[in-house]
């Protein structure tokens, strides 16, 4: 086996793309990135006219990309989205599980319908999306690359309230583990990145309510998402080809007060 010198590329040419949560926030900038480096690119999310905004503005760039509605609890059309995608653009080989919300309340005061929004998002959704998608890499006898976004937050909790996203994101790693175990095999590489507070619009809405938080941290400031290109990248790289069951904590020291 021979390897190139050195064994790194950012070019997606040919490859397609899924990203889930891609109208706003970290989701937006990484279907910009995969659609830069020539992937085809599905966005996916309920706010479909962000979506559309999002699709122009990458198909001005020189990019290829296409808007589809897609509520992440709702299982048929997890299903639904995988084979609209590839009846669009071709056998789905990348898959961002980026979609995600946060519950901001104490365990003990979540009402019954948060606890199901949180955990159908957060954890239901990436992982029937990711069978889907590998069902049919495997029948297809092709490769894939996943991506999970979990969170800082499934290594600490706290107790200031979210604890069930704490968890959530927990499993999201161990997803990440498990899977990747299962479907090696197969040449599917399944990895995760855990962020810490980045620039975001759910962020934003926190930082609302509760101010800035940014004081607290080393270098006195929050991320911004441009900041997890090269390792969204590098997961996608032959450079990755033997790294699988992982994560990627970028929390520029956030955590290390």
């Amino acid at each position: 086996m021979t390897f190139p010198l050195p064994n790194v590329s950012n070019d997606l040419t040919g490859r397609v793309a899924l990203v889930t949560g891609a109208s706003s926030g970290l989701g937006l900038r990484f279907a910009h990135v995969l659609a830069a480096c020539g992937a085809k690119v599905a966005l996916t999310g309920r706010r479909v006219d962000r979506l559309d905004a999002a699709v122009a503005e990458i198909t001005a760039a020189g990019g290829t990309a296409a808007a589809f509605a897609l509520d992440v609890t709702d299982a048929d059309a997890l299903v639904g989205v995988v084979a609209a995608v590839e009846a669009k653009f071709g056998l789905i080989d990348i898959l961002i599980n980026n979609a995600g919300i946060p519950d901001a309340q104490r365990a003990h005061k979540m009402p019954l319908d948060l606890i199901d929004r949180v955990l159908d998002t957060n954890v239901r959704a990436p992982y029937i999306l990711s069978c889907e998608v590998a069902k049919r890499l495997i029948a297809a006898e092709k490769p894939g690359r996943m991506i999970n976004i979990a969170s800082v937050a499934a290594f600490d909790y706290s107790g200031g309230g979210a604890a069930l996203y704490s968890i959530s994101k927990a499993a999201v790693i161990r997803m990440t583990e498990a899977l990747a175990v299962e479907w090696a095999r197969f040449d599917i590489n399944v990895n995760a990145i855990a962020p810490g507070a980045f620039s975001t619009e759910m962020l934003d809405g926190m930082l609302a309510r509760i101010g800035d938080i940014s004081e607290h941290f080393p270098r006195k400031r929050i991320g911004q998402p441009a900041q997890m290109d090269s390792t969204l990248l590098y997961f996608l790289s032959p450079a990755s080809e033997a790294v699988t069951g992982t994560y990627i904590k970028i929390d520029d020291g956030q955590g290390r007060r």
